[in-house]
C-alpha cells in the first residue's frame, strides 16, 4: 500500500519543544478537513445526481450552447425544422383521423395497432420529436468530442423516456393485451414489482437465478482449491484424459466479475471444454471484498493475485512454463505482470491469451463518458465513504448506456404485461456482482483510464516502470464485435505496444460476455482471425477487418488449436492435485469459498 502513511504527519519533522507543534501540522490538517469536506459534499451531491458528476453536463451543455449561438445559419436551420414537424404533425392529424401508417422507421412502431387513431398520430408525433432532438443535440463543429458524447448520451435518454411505446395508455399493443386478459398482466406485473422490491431490500438475487446454483447447475467442473489467501482461490481441475498437454493453463478472469463465466454449464464452460481437450487449467478465483479490503491496491492485485497463482502451478508442474489466460481487466492485469516478468528476466510463461482486454485506455468506448476528473473524483467519495464499490452501482451505469435494451424493453415486459423473467445461465452470472475496494478502483480508474499510463509507458508496478515493449511471448488477443466494454478497436491496440513476432488478433460476433462464452460449437458465430510472424508489421483496424475473411462458427477451437500447437509435442501424464509438501495441499473442492459470497 505505497499511500499508507499519505495522510499521516511526518515523524521527522522537528520540535520546538515538549508540547510544541510541528509546523507543517496545521496545514496538513487544514487540507485533509478539506478533502474530508470535498469527499461529503461529493456524496450528498451524488444522492441527487444518481452518482453522475453535474459539472460535466453542464459544461456539455455549455459547449452545445455556444456552439449553437456561434453558428446563426444553423439556428435558423433548426427553428425551421420545428416548423416544418409541427406542420408534418398537423397535417397528419387531419388526414389521419381514419387511421394509416405513421411512416416511421422506429421497430416500435412497426406493428398494426400503431396505424389506429390517435396511436399513429402518437408515433409520427414521437418520431418527428425525435428526429428533430437528434438534429438538435447534433455537435457544432467547433464543440469537443467528450462534449458531444454527453449531449448525445442525454438526448438518447430523453427520447427513451418520452417514447409512447413504453406506457400503457399510450401503447395501443399495451393496451390489447391489457384487454385480452382483463388486467390480469396488470396484476401478475404488480406482483413482479413487489417481487423485485423486496429482493432489492433484502439483497437476494434477482427472481430465476435460483435454478442456476453455483457449485450445482453452474461450475461443475470438478477440481480442487489448492491456494488460498487473501485476495485469490487457486483452482486446479481434475484431469479428463488419461494424457495431457505438458504446459498448463493459468486462468486469470477479471475481478469485477464471479470467474465462473468460464465454467457457465458444462455445454458452455470454457474450463471443461480445455480439460477434456487434455489440458491442465488452474484459474483464479478472486474474493468479493469488503470495506475492511479498501486498502487494497493494483500492486496487491498482482502480487498477491497473479503472481501468487504462478507460483502455485510452478509448484504443482515444476520445470513446465505456463500459457497465461486474462479476461476483461484480468487481461489488464496479466499483460502488467507478464511486462514485469519479462523485465525480471522470468520466462515461466510459454504464451499469453487475452479475451476482450485492453491496454491502451485510449479509446475506451462508451464508458469513457463515465470516466473524468470529476466523475471519478465522485465514485472515490462514494468508495471512501463505503470502502468498496457495489456491483449495483457498476451495473446502472452499463444499463443506461442501453436504457432503451436494458431498462425500457424487460420493464414493460414484466411490470405491464406481467412477462416473468426468465434468465439463461449467463443473465444469472450476470446478476452474482462483485464489489471493488477503494484504492484499488481509483486507481485503476486514474492510471489506466484517465491517464493511460499503461500505453504511454508511465506505469508502475511496486515502483518499477512497466515497458511493454518488453513482452515478446506468443500472443493470441480475442476481440468482440459489439464490445461496449472493451470495443475490439481499443483492444486491437495491443499489437503496438508489444514486440511478439507470433501475435494473432481474432474477432468474433457477439458482445463482452456471449462474445467469449460462445461453446465449441455456435451456429450463429462467425470470426475473422490472423496472425502475425514478426514483431512490427500490422495494419488499422478498419483495413485489417476489410482484408481479413470471415469464418463461420465459434472461436473455442481456433485458440485451443494454436495453445496445442505452441505446446510440446509429447503428451505427459496429469499432474497431482496441488503440492503439500511446498505448502500447496487440496482445501475444499471447486467452486471453493470466494466464489459464494455475496
Amino acid at each position: 500500500m505505497n499511500d499508507a502513511r499519505s495522510t499521516r504527519n511526518d515523524p521527522r519533522q522537528a520540535r520546538k519543544g515538549a508540547d510544541a507543534t510541528p509546523a507543517n501540522e496545521v496545514p496538513h490538517a487544514a487540507r485533509d478537513l478539506e478533502r474530508d469536506l470535498k469527499r461529503e459534499f461529493r456524496v450528498r451531491l451524488a444522492a441527487l445526481t444518481g452518482g453522475l458528476a453535474p459539472e460535466d453536463y453542464g459544461q456539455a451543455w455549455w459547449d452545445w450552447f455556444l456552439g449553437l449561438s456561434r453558428s446563426p445559419d444553423r439556428s435558423v436551420a433548426l427553428a425551421g425544422s420545428a416548423f416544418a414537424k409541427a406542420i408534418d404533425n398537423w397535417l397528419f392529424m387531419v388526414r389521419g383521423g381514419a387511421g394509416g401508417e405513421p411512416q416511421t422507421a422506429d421497430p416500435r412502431f412497426a406493428g398494426e395497432a400503431w396505424n389506429v387513431w390517435p396511436f399513429n398520430l402518437y408515433a409520427r408525433a414521437y418520431s418527428n420529436w425525435d428526429a428533430w432532438w437528434r438534429e438538435a443535440l447534433a455537435a457544432p463543429t467547433d464543440m469537443p468530442e467528450r462534449s458531444a458524447k454527453l449531449m448525445d448520451f442525454i438526448g438518447r435518454q430523453a427520447a427513451n423516456l418520452a417514447s409512447p411505446a413504453n406506457y400503457l395508455a399510450t401503447n395501443p399493443e399495451l393496451l390489447e393485451a391489457t384487454r385480452a386478459e382483463a388486467g390480469q398482466n396488470l396484476v401478475r406485473g404488480f406482483g413482479n414489482f413487489i417481487d423485485d422490491l423486496s429482493r432489492l431490500v433484502e439483497d437476494r438475487p434477482p427472481a430465476g437465478t435460483e435454478a442456476f446454483k453455483v457449485g450445482e447447475q453452474v461450475a461443475v467442473t470438478p477440481g480442487q482449491v489448492i491456494l488460498r489467501n487473501r485476495l485469490i482461490e487457486l483452482i486446479q481441475y481434475t484431469p479428463q484424459t488419461t494424457e495431457v498437454q505438458a504446459e498448463p493453463i493459468l486462468i486469470t478472469p477479471a475481478w469485477i466479475m464471479k470467474y465462473y463465466i468460464l465454467d457457465l454449464s458444462p455445454h458452455n464452460s470454457l474450463v471443461r471444454y480445455l480439460v477434456e481437450r487434455g489440458h491442465t487449467v488452474f484459474v483464479m478465483s478472486w474474493i468479493n471484498p469488503t470495506a475492511a479490503d479498501r486498502e487494497l491496491g493494483m500492486d496487491d492485485y498482482v502480487r498477491d493475485g497473479f503472481f501468487a497463482a504462478l507460483d502455485a502451478v510452478g509448484a504443482v508442474v515444476p520445470g513446465r512454463k505456463v500459457h497465461a489466460l486474462g479476461y476483461c481487466i484480468g487481461g489488464t492485469l496479466l499483460t502488467i505482470a507478464a511486462a514485469a516478468l519479462a523485465q525480471a528476466g522470468d520466462q515461466r510463461l510459454a504464451s499469453m491469451t487475452l479475451l476482450a482486454a485492453q491496454a491502451d485506455f485510449s479509446e475506451p468506448g462508451e464508458l469513457s463518458l463515465f470516466i473524468s476528473p470529476h466523475q471519478i473524483d465522485m465514485l472515490e467519495a462514494l468508495m471512501h465513504r463505503a470502502g468498496v464499490l457495489d456491483s449495483k452501482q457498476m451495473g446502472a451505469a452499463f444499463t443506461m448506456l442501453r436504457s432503451q435494451d436494458l431498462l425500457w424493453s424487460p420493464g414493460v415486459k414484466k411490470y405491464v404485461r406481467g412477462e416473468a423473467d426468465r434468465p439463461n445461465d449467463l443473465m444469472s452470472w450476470n446478476a452474482d456482482g462483485t464489489r471493488m475496494p477503494w484504492r484499488m478502483h481509483t486507481e485503476y480508474l486514474t492510471r489506466l483510464y484517465l491517464n493511460n499510463e499503461l500505453a504511454q509507458g508511465q506505469f508502475t508496478f511496486e515502483g518499477k516502470t512497466i515497458d511493454l515493449a518488453r513482452i515478446t511471448l506468443p500472443i493470441f488477443v480475442v476481440g468482440t464485435e459489439t464490445d461496449h466494454v472493451a470495443p475490439w478497436h481499443s483492444v486491437y491496440k495491443l499489437r503496438g505496444l508489444t514486440r511478439s513476432a507470433d501475435y494473432t488478433f481474432l474477432l468474433t460476433s457477439g458482445g463482452h460476455n456471449a462474445g467469449i462464452v460462445t461453446g465449441p460449437q455456435h451456429p450463429k458465430r462467425r470470426y475473422r482471425v490472423r496472425t502475425w510472424k514478426d514483431a512490427k508489421s500490422t495494419l488499422p483496424p478498419a483495413e485489417w477487418e476489410r482484408t481479413t475473411p470471415i469464418e463461420q462458427g465459434a472461436w473455442w477451437p481456433v485458440w485451443e488449436r494454436w495453445l496445442t500447437e505452441r505446446s510440446s509435442e509429447k503428451l505427459v501424464a496429469p499432474p497431482p492435485t496441488g503440492n503439500a509438501a511446498a505448502g500447496y495441499a487440496p482445501l475444499a473442492a471447486a467452486p471453493g469459498e470466494y466464489v459464494r459470497t455475496r
